[in-house]
């Protein structure tokens, strides 16, 4: 007997690459835009994109999500003084990221363990490269360089690294 493993899928009617302008116009985006998504918890990592925007001058960054660390993460913006370029939005229905995914130049997954991300995968469906920690599931959803990048670790540095690597590919 063979065992088969099933993975999650992607709604693709909805996930899908569409109006890239169109979605960045939307959310007034006019710099090279980071994405985190996740529930704001450690373990995501959004505080490794705050503190890796402070070295990335021409950088800003959307965190959609909900949870126990929006305050400390806001006042980690204000302490690396990247609170002007950092936004939350919040939770976010699950239809409605497509558009989020799509405006967005980088989808980072900064965690320190992931399984089979969901969100990497849609931010894939949508066009959208990812950079995500070299941990468990991320190595498996992106299967080539064309989709993005891997970071040896959760950290700022790695994740500086790892947009650069991506920006000259």
């Amino acid at each position: 007997q063979h065992s088969v493993t099933l993975r999650n899928g992607v709604d693709l009617d909805n996930f899908s690459s569409g109006d890239r302008a169109a979605a960045r116009a939307a959310l007034g985006l006019r710099r090279f835009t980071l994405l985190s998504v996740g529930s704001l918890i450690r373990r995501k990592g959004h505080h490794i994109a705050i503190q890796a925007l402070a070295n990335l001058p021409d950088c800003d960054l959307l965190i959609a999500g909900s949870g126990p660390l929006r305050n400390k993460l806001q006042h980690l913006a204000v302490r690396a003084g990247v609170a002007d370029r950092v936004r939350y939005l919040g939770e976010v229905r699950h239809a409605a990221l497509a558009d989020i995914y799509r405006a967005a130049d980088v989808m980072v997954v900064a965690s320190d363990r992931e399984g089979w991300a969901n969100v990497l995968l849609e931010a894939m469906a949508c066009g959208t490269p990812v950079v995500a920690t070299d941990v468990k599931g991320p190595p498996q959803v992106r299967r080539g360089p064309q989709a993005g990048v891997l970071m040896g670790a959760p950290t700022p540095a790695a994740l500086i690294e790892a947009l650069e690597q991506l920006r000259r590919n």
